[in-house]
C-alpha cells in the first residue's frame, strides 16, 4: 500500500485527487445542477429579462416545487462547500494547486491554448488558466450563496442585502453568478470530454 502525501498523491504519483476532493466534487455537481434547474423555474415566475427558460430544462414544474428543490440543494451546496474549502485550506491543497498565479504565466497558457500547444499530460499540475477558473468559481460560489440568502431573507440578512445594493440588485447579481457558473460548466465539461482521462481521474483518483 502506498503512502499518500498531503495533497493525495502517492509515492509513485499514482493518486491525483484524494477521496475528499472527489466526493465533494460530485456532491457539488449534483447540488449545482439541481439549483440551476430549479433556479430557472423560479426565475420564470418573475423574469428579470425578456425571456424565460423552457419548462423542459427547468426543475420543479411550478414555483413552490422549484423552491423546495432549490432550498434542499442550497443547504447541500453550503455544507459541502464549507467542507471543501476547509479541507482545501487546512491540507494546503489550495496553496499548492492554485498559487502562485502570475500574469505572464496566464498569458503564456492562453497563447499555448490558442496555438493548440497546451499540454494535458500532467493532470496533477494546474496551468494558469485552470488556477484562475478554479479560484473564480470558488468566489462565484460565495457570491451566489450570499446573494441567494439576501433574496430569500432580505430582512433577516439585511446587511448582506444592503451590501448588494438592495433586493432588486441582488437578484441581478444572483442571475449573473448563475450565468458564470453555467459558463464554467460548459468549459469544464467540454475539457473533460476532450481529455477523458481527467474525468477518469475524478472518478478513480488515479
Amino acid at each position: 500500500m502506498s503512502v499518500l502525501t498531503a495533497d493525495g498523491r502517492g509515492a509513485a504519483g499514482e493518486v491525483i485527487h484524494p477521496a475528499w476532493v472527489r466526493i465533494c466534487h460530485w456532491i457539488n455537481a449534483l447540488a449545482i445542477l439541481v439549483m440551476i434547474g430549479s433556479g430557472w423555474q423560479i426565475y420564470d415566475a418573475s423574469p428579470l429579462f425578456g425571456f424565460t427558460f423552457p419548462r423542459s430544462i427547468a426543475l420543479g414544474n411550478w414555483l413552490a416545487g422549484a423552491l423546495l428543490w432549490h432550498f434542499a440543494a442550497m443547504w447541500l451546496l453550503v455544507v459541502n462547500g464549507i467542507v471543501y474549502v476547509t479541507l482545501g485550506l487546512t491540507t494546503g491543497r489550495f496553496r499548492r494547486k492554485l498559487l502562485p498565479l502570475y500574469p505572464n504565466e496566464l498569458l503564456a497558457t492562453v497563447r499555448d491554448a490558442l496555438t493548440l500547444r497546451l499540454s494535458h499530460e500532467d493532470l496533477a499540475h494546474y496551468n494558469a488558466v485552470q488556477k484562475l477558473l478554479y479560484i473564480g468559481i470558488i468566489l462565484t460560489g460565495v457570491v451566489i450563496v450570499t446573494s441567494g440568502l439576501s433574496i430569500w431573507k432580505p430582512v433577516q440578512f439585511q446587511e448582506i442585502t444592503a451590501f448588494y445594493g438592495g433586493y432588486d440588485t441582488a437578484r441581478y447579481v444572483h442571475f449573473a453568478a448563475m450565468a458564470a457558473i453555467v459558463a464554467f460548466l460548459v468549459v469544464h465539461i467540454s475539457l473533460a470530454l476532450i481529455v477523458p482521462k481527467s474525468l477518469r481521474a475524478m472518478v478513480t483518483g488515479r
